[in-house]
């Protein structure tokens, strides 16, 4: 008789509740367990390997999007955005799709092309945003485009990127991998005045200094390689601070970390100077009436942006601005916590 291969299984879920984001095979293959993803939404929770896209409607409203009209995504992402911008088009115009990060740029493409968005109407084009200009030389200008600065859910939750303090995993943080180096290895040669800079000017972070000072002290004897290592620092910093209530101490480090995984993002992925470079390049980059859509998610973003369309008011470039942000609405927020912080500024060229 011959010998069988034994049969292997998928890996199932570990109880009702999976932790680890290789056990979410359900959450991971949403077409087939379409069912199983929309009571994860329902109950506010972003699935695993999905991103819920935000504010589509008021966006939409912003973009004014016709059939017929060329526009762009300058952050891919997921596509949830993109698809609704296609939809918007009928058929007829094109939408050009922006993203750094070489893993998901490929997944997004796969799943709009099987929703019927050929290349007739849709290229992805593997480049950050920060490149506009060339990306408008090659392509034309825009009549509607859209900028969503957040991080992909895609990202934050699958720990091999390094994104999160709530899940085990090396300290990378890039947005493409395959340039740059990490956040750890940045953590490694930072000067303790530099890092502390980093906190305070990337997240307005209180406790910049002790954590800096604590990270630089632990890099002899124990290096910061995970993300765990920077959350146990945190913890330290946060248990020695007799200023904080031993109650407030676990929503204390909840917030600091944060914090400090978003300052450290922000440096390692140069993101101020990326959208700096990229808020340059928009006007000369859009069609006459043109409409600009820019979701942001911390203060130090948002005033970059109103900063720029202020000035380009004030120059003619722009012939109307948003005078105030505009905000996602409570409902939406219960369904996606994610959005809370979000703000949206738009713009129309002149």
């Amino acid at each position: 008789m011959d010998e069988q291969t034994p049969h292997k299984r998928r890996v199932r879920y570990s109880g009702t509740h999976p932790k680890r984001f290789q056990e979410k095979y359900k959450e991971l293959n949403p077409e087939k367990y379409g069912d199983d993803v929309q009571r994860i939404i329902a109950k506010g929770n972003t699935p695993a390997g999905m991103h819920i896209s935000i504010m589509v409607e008021e966006i939409l409203g912003v973009l004014n999007i016709q059939s017929g009209e060329k526009g762009l995504d300058a952050t891919l992402g997921y596509g949830g955005h993109t698809t609704a911008m296609l939809e918007k088009l009928q058929g007829k115009g094109h939408v050009y799709g922006l993203d750094i990060d070489p893993i998901e740029i490929v997944k997004t493409t796969e799943r709009l092309r099987g929703k019927g968005f050929g290349e007739e109407l849709f290229t992805p084009v593997h480049t950050n945003f920060a490149n506009l200009a060339t990306v408008a030389q090659d392509h034309g200008t825009m009549d509607f485009l859209l900028a969503d600065l957040g991080v992909s859910s895609m990202q934050i939750d699958n720990p091999e990127r390094g994104f999160s303090f709530k899940r085990e995993g090396k300290l990378d943080l890039r947005l493409n991998p395959e340039q740059g180096i990490s956040a750890a290895e940045r953590l490694a040669s930072v000067s303790m005045e530099e890092l502390e800079g980093m906190f305070v000017e990337n997240a307005d972070e209180p406790l910049a200094y002790p954590i800096a000072k604590a990270v630089v002290k632990s890099r002899d004897r124990h290096p910061v390689q995970t993300t765990t290592d920077l959350k146990k620092i945190v913890e330290s910093v946060v248990a020695k601070d007799k200023s904080i209530n031993a109650s407030q101490r676990e929503l204390v480090v909840k917030k600091t970390c944060q914090r400090v995984f978003q300052a450290l993002r922000i440096d390692v992925n140069q993101e101020y100077e990326v959208l700096h470079s990229f808020l340059e390049a928009l006007p000369e980059a859009m069609s006459s009436g043109g409409r600009i859509a820019i979701l942001t998610f911390h203060s130090g973003e948002d005033r970059l942006v109103k900063k720029a369309f202020k000035a380009g008011l004030q120059a003619g470039v722009y012939k109307e601005i948003a005078q105030d942000v505009v905000r996602p609405t409570a409902a939406e927020c219960g369904r996606n916590p994610r959005a809370t912080s979000t703000k949206l500024r738009w713009a129309i060229k002149e």
